[in-house]
């Protein structure tokens, strides 16, 4: 009863944050968006790519509320979209980072000595290069698609959950709970998976939630580069792509899925502030 007690008190901690909240009202907005396109999109056709060049270039208006591109397609409707193609990079991507950065970081901690030195110093090498430099050029050595940016971008991510998870198992492996383990000869796979790896959890929440913004900004990166997702998906980097040519006189083509990138990012922010309060850890 008491442990529930202090948990619902940190979560009501938590949602008090006004700008915590404002982030996972962002964020499942975004959600909303992305689950329910077809039936909150005004012109579902036109995310696919619907021609109609009798209303090409048309500003916003009551009709589009986000404007029209060159083809005719409704802004707004592609943005709504759009929400899909960012979800999906962002949710892929960690998950990719987790499934392979994770287990490394368990086993160089746990382990040590030369295993220990082999990994960290693969991971250090991948470290040394910047992220969004390893994602462009592994995208460009693959065929341009939204799965191979994700790809790229999860080439580039999971040393930051190797380092990270390294660290945690260095500072817990000691702990009494784990000499008792090896004392009654527990394996060393039970004693990492059942025993360190649920306390290290919180630290790998907290990155995954700092972190998926970014990612997201990266994959729309990518498709702003021609490096992501192809015409005519209505992917926002790439939407911002097509409409940069048309600057300044239609300058809606490339605000509103330049402003959906910004607050989805935003919105991830906040809620990693948040929840980086709510567990009180630190990370790099």
């Amino acid at each position: 009863m008491l442990v529930q007690h202090h948990a619902k008190k940190k979560i009501k901690k938590l949602l008090s944050n006004k700008l915590t909240a404002a982030g996972l009202l962002i964020l499942l907005l975004v959600v909303v968006c992305a689950v329910f396109a077809p039936w909150l999109a005004p012109y579902p056709g036109d995310a696919t790519g619907e021609i109609n060049f009798a209303f090409m270039n048309q500003a916003p208006s009551a009709a589009h509320w986000f404007g029209t591109d060159e083809v005719e397609r409704d802004i707004l409707s592609r943005v709504v979209f759009g929400a899909r193609y960012s979800l999906v990079m962002g949710v892929m991507v960690m998950a990719i980072a987790v499934l392979i950065g994770v287990p490394l970081g368990l086993i160089a901690g746990f382990w040590g000595g030369m295993v220990n030195a082999v990994i960290m110093r693969i991971t250090d090498i991948f470290l040394a290069v910047p992220s969004i430099i390893l994602a462009m050029t592994t995208a460009a050595l693959l065929s341009p698609s939204l799965m191979n940016a994700m790809l790229a971008i999860s080439f580039g991510w999971w040393p930051w959950f190797t380092r990270l998870v390294q660290a945690e198992v260095l500072k817990l492996r000691n702990e009494p709970y784990v000499s008792a383990a090896v004392g009654i000869g527990s394996s060393k796979w039970r004693i990492v998976f059942r025993e360190i790896l649920p306390n290290c959890l919180s630290p790998i929440i907290v990155k995954i939630s700092t972190d998926m913004g970014a990612v997201i900004l990266t994959g729309a990166s990518l498709g702003f580069l021609g490096l992501g997702a192809q015409p005519p998906s209505p992917e926002w980097g790439t939407m911002v792509a097509e409409g940069r040519v048309y600057l300044p006189t239609m300058w809606w083509q490339t605000t509103f899925p330049g402003l959906a990138i910004l607050v989805t990012v935003l919105g991830c922010n906040l809620v990693g502030d948040g929840l980086r309060d709510f567990f009180d850890v630190k990370v790099d």
